[in-house]
């Protein structure tokens, strides 16, 4: 396993367990639909939150959020559009980002409510 790859399982356990505490209910963790992947389903009272979580070791030179591109926002709306035809979901629904970064032995963790609105069109 890559040491990126372990960041990241290491900032989505992170992150589930910050969503917990603010008493979230955690719907699904990775869940995939062919080529298209959510971090995290959750549900906030009555919103359905789709959360992308970028984590970074501090020899990084961009702060995780700035990872979070047009493009990879085309394919986070995408995502929830299949997962909330999939489920028939019916709630209001809102896009966070989680951002940790990991250095020496301790983390520091930014969540980003709305973090982006999907694009019109």
């Amino acid at each position: 396993m890559s040491k990126a790859f372990e960041l990241g399982r290491k900032g989505e356990e992170l992150a589930v367990a910050h969503l917990k505490s603010l008493g979230y209910d955690i719907l699904e963790v990775n869940w995939f639909s062919h080529h298209l992947e959510i971090d995290i389903v959750a549900r906030d009272g009555n919103e359905l939150v789709i959360v992308e979580v970028k984590s970074r070791g501090t020899d990084s030179y961009e702060h995780p959020s700035e990872a979070v591109s047009g493009r990879k926002i085309r394919f986070l709306v995408n995502a929830a559009e299949a997962y909330i035809q999939e489920k028939d979901s019916r709630l209001d629904t809102r896009f966070d980002v989680i951002s940790i970064i990991f250095y020496g032995g301790g983390f520091r963790l930014e969540h980003f409510k709305d973090a982006f609105y999907p694009p019109i069109g």
